[in-house]
């Protein structure tokens, strides 16, 4: 058995998104064979750590090769052509933005529970809540520690798993914010700067509303993965959700898909269902965009209490809790494959 032979029973493995297969796609970075220890150590250009999809993929080749006769040993990493001195934030292999075009459409709590999500998956998760007019991170996770400092860099505290960088750090408890444009610009680039977020498989950012000079910092300042595009099935929030979506897109930013707040609600009483802010409009804005649909979140007094008790939802068991966790697989899915499509499009 060779590194030819290797290879040419990896041409089975196929990507179950960009539809080839893994040696074709320029998705195997290297292989070898050591038979004198008995190994095979396959590396692979996969980019979204514990997304399912990826995770496939990996058990795929392990099936593969499992009457070689070698064990099998694993990496995954995606080159960089940049310097770790020149990247902004090079322990951090995906950044993700939450996004909305109008406020009120619940993007902190869907940031929340991606971020507790991914982290629950197995995932090393940095949260920053970047929404300068109206930081609610810290209440929606219960995050009582505030981030240490030693005068040049900041340690962010931890909870469920994911690291916490807040604007509501940086202010007084009832302080109102106001901040200028050139302020704003400063005090996210500080913080990217001046925070060890250290190794990251995803940084999650909660945007502010809209399509202001937070929005144009980050997207100016940070490698971003990719956006989720925040809406409710409501017109006026459609309306606002393709401002967002035409933002990204001057900035030529990937977006990883459309997810659909207060997606109906079920009545604990009668048991009815009532699409109280109408029905399919976030799937609808995915298909019309051409744009990957991550799913509906249902209108649940249960992520309310949980937002208010800093008890993400996603964590707990039930139909919201489920929709959520479907949601993020398909946000870590998405994610995989702008990574894996720019390796293979790029080689």
């Amino acid at each position: 058995m060779n590194e030819s032979d290797v290879r040419e029973r990896l041409a089975d493995v196929r990507d179950p998104d960009l539809g080839g297969d893994i040696v074709s796609l320029g998705l195997v970075n290297d292989v070898e064979v050591d038979e004198a220890a008995g190994i095979v150590r396959v590396s692979l250009a996969l980019g979204a750590p514990f997304s399912p999809n990826e995770s496939a993929i990996a058990d795929d080749v392990r099936e593969t090769l499992a009457d070689t006769g070698l064990d099998v040993e694993l990496s995954a990493s995606i080159p960089d052509d940049l310097s770790a001195d020149e990247q902004v934030l090079p322990g951090v292999q995906n950044v993700i933005a939450v996004a909305s075009g109008k406020g009120g459409v619940g993007k902190s709590t869907m940031a929340v529970n991606v971020a507790a999500g991914l982290s629950q998956l197995g995932a090393r998760v940095g949260l920053f809540d970047a929404d300068v007019y109206g930081p609610n991170v810290p209440r929606m996770v219960s995050a009582e520690e505030r981030p240490e400092t030693d005068g040049e860099t900041i340690v962010p505290p931890e909870r469920f798993g994911v690291k916490l960088m807040s604007m509501d750090f940086l202010t007084g408890e009832d302080d109102p914010v106001i901040w200028r444009g050139p302020m704003v610009h400063k005090i996210i680039t500080q913080l990217v700067e001046d925070v060890e977020w250290g190794e990251l498989d995803y940084l999650v950012m909660d945007l502010p509303p809209g399509t202001g000079d937070t929005q144009l910092t980050i997207l100016q300042t940070l490698p971003l993965t990719g956006a989720v595009i925040v809406t409710t099935p409501q017109e006026v929030a459609l309306d606002d959700a393709v401002k967002g979506l035409r933002m990204f897109g001057k900035h030529d930013t990937n977006v990883l898909g459309i997810a659909e707040n207060m997606a109906g609600f079920r009545c604990p009483d009668c048991g009815g269902f009532h699409e109280i802010f109408g029905s399919g409009g976030g799937k609808a804005l995915a298909a019309d965009h051409d744009l990957p649909f991550l799913g509906g979140i249902p209108l649940d007094p249960d992520v309310r209490t949980g937002g208010d008790d800093g008890e993400p939802v996603v964590l707990e068991d039930g139909e919201t809790a489920d929709a959520f966790k479907v949601l993020v697989e398909n946000v870590a899915n998405n994610a995989g494959v702008v990574r894996r499509r720019g390796v293979s499009e790029g080689r």
